[in-house]
């Protein structure tokens, strides 16, 4: 067998229920002639099937399992570089299901930009059910939190603010040996701060390399009805602020009580105003203030671990 030129890497952690469809969606995928690839599933500690699920496609799918035993996802991840024998490695996650012509675009995609060392594409939702209508109503706003984006049918170069997502995205592999997953970012036991993708994305853009927008490379994202509810998009931006707290806010010149006042401010302003809101008027016209009010108490606790 000739060295694969394209790696796709999956990690996963106790979720082989949703893993099988993930992989049996795979068996549809339209490979290009010649395009020589390998599929890579680290299993993160599981203590369910999933190793039966993976052993059901090793004749169906050019699949190599790995095992790496210390919990959170950018372990999972560095275990998946480390091992990867492509030129490119492609991720996704257990919960996704891809287009059939989704590798073909990556494919297209590394020989128009060879030189590139990012690549990401859209995501979209995939429910099982219709979701509640507050959903409905405020999903472009919340999008964010179910790791669904999509920035237009053309093409263009990543920056620093607009960037992929770790459920559709490329990067050289050479590039990401030199620039790993850091430990502390990505969702562990204990945690759901996100972000160790959108931390190499940008320490790599700052390095100087570049990266492009992949249209064609769409897949779906499933979002169960467990996370169809109010505490969960609290959840999120709870955590996405204590990122944003702890690797990109700046130090500012005003601050009260140890803390940037403009963001203590902004979490009890948005606080109360969100929660006469949510009692007055339908859900898209609170959401604003709901998000803004979790993001800003993720930030100050964020912040506080930062400067200890």
């Amino acid at each position: 067998m000739s060295e694969p030129r394209v790696t796709v890497a999956i990690c996963t952690w106790n979720r082989s229920a949703l893993l099988r469809p993930t992989l049996e969606e795979m068996t549809r995928l339209e490979v290009p002639p010649g395009l020589a690839w390998e599929l890579l599933v680290v299993n993160n500690n599981c203590t369910d099937d999933t190793d039966r699920v993976i052993a059901d496609f090793e004749t169906r799918l050019p699949v190599r399992r790995l095992f790496e035993p210390v919990p959170g996802l950018s372990n999972a991840r560095n275990c998946a570089v480390v091992a990867a024998r492509g030129r490119w490695i492609v991720w996704t996650d257990d919960d996704v299901l891809v287009d059939p012509s989704w590798l073909a675009a990556y494919a297209r995609a590394f020989d128009r930009w060879p030189e590139a060392a990012i690549f990401g594409g859209p995501i979209s939702p995939w429910f099982p059910a219709p979701p509640p209508d507050w959903l409905t109503a405020c999903w472009p706003r919340i999008a964010n939190a179910y790791a669904c984006i999509d920035y237009g049918a053309e093409a263009f170069e990543l920056t620093e603010r607009r960037v992929p997502f770790g459920a559709n995205i490329a990067f050289r592999t050479d590039r990401l040996r030199a620039m790993p997953f850091d430990p502390e970012r990505g969702v562990k036991p204990g945690s759901r701060m996100g972000g160790e993708e959108t931390g190499v994305v940008r320490a790599l853009l700052a390095a100087g390399d570049t990266g492009w927008w992949v249209s064609d490379a769409r897949v779906r994202h499933y979002i169960p009805e467990e996370r169809q509810t109010l505490d969960y998009v609290r959840e999120w931006f709870d955590a996405y602020g204590e990122y944003l707290g702890r690797y990109d806010i700046e130090p500012p010149a005003a601050m009260i009580f140890g803390k940037p006042r403009w963001l203590v401010r902004q979490a009890v302003v948005t606080s109360v105003r969100g929660w006469w809101r949510r009692r007055l008027r339908p859900a898209p016209e609170w959401m604003d203030d709901f998000i803004a009010a979790h993001t800003a108490r993720g930030a100050l606790r964020g912040w506080s671990r930062r400067t200890k």
